[in-house]
């Protein structure tokens, strides 16, 4: 059983990165039954094939585990260590699976100052005062969303900030837009965070739930930001 960021993480990479079911789990590190189950494979009318056995496999721990050790290790070396041990395979098969297992440096220590297009949005709830609804007092508010790249906003004024009202917000966006962004940031609201201990977050399962449909990714914002 996976996790409701893992299930909306692997959609994202399916259908929005166009990722390989085997490159997702290798990546995130499950079973490729998982992804299937994830990206609701058999709606698929050819079904995806399984890898065969190559020359390669039994050799594929200590291409691991060294990579691990040293992860800038050229391809060329590591080919000269495996046909040493009685590899009689191609140097350009053993690259692919190089690329695959090569560790990802680490994360950088600053937020970029530049996206792609149609890469990044962040949204926001905004408080508006108050407005007279017959004898009720109302609070205003707006749902906004914003794309990091062009600066276009969309918003959207409610008269409460539930969880409903902000999931409505995100499809008046998309429609505004005619574009889903790859990756929305949300800074620690309620409606999206469920728990945040530092830079550990918890989103808000009805809130993944539609990141996974629309094949979009929920990321914090940084606690620093750079403009």
């Amino acid at each position: 059983m996976i996790s409701a960021e893992q299930r909306a993480e692997i959609r994202r990479l399916f259908y929005a990165e166009h990722w390989k079911v085997g490159t997702i789990a290798a990546a995130l590190g499950v079973h490729r039954d998982t992804v299937c189950a994830a990206i609701e494979a058999e709606r698929f009318v050819t079904h995806l094939a399984r890898p065969r056995p190559t020359r390669l496999d039994p050799y594929l721990p200590l291409v691991r585990d060294t990579l691990q050790q040293y992860p800038r290790l050229r391809a060329t070396r590591l080919y000269e260590m495996v046909r040493e041990r009685g590899y009689t395979g191609s140097v350009v098969q053993l690259r692919r699976v190089v690329r695959r297992l090569r560790p990802v440096p680490k994360a950088e220590a600053y937020l970029r100052l530049s996206v792609l297009p149609g890469e990044q949005a962040q949204a926001d709830w905004g408080s508006f005062g108050w407005v007279e609804v017959g004898r009720m007092r109302r609070p205003l508010s707006c749902f906004v969303m914003v794309l990091s790249w062009s600066r276009a906003i969309d918003a959207l004024f409610t008269l409460d900030q539930t969880l409903e009202s902000f999931l409505r917000g995100h499809l008046h966006a998309f429609s505004y837009f005619a574009a889903v962004p790859r990756v929305i940031l949300y800074d620690n609201l309620k409606s999206a965070v469920l728990e945040r201990r530092g830079e550990a977050i918890r989103f808000h399962p009805r809130l993944l739930e539609l990141c996974g449909h629309y094949h979009c990714a929920a990321r914090p914002v940084a606690s620093f930001c750079c403009r």
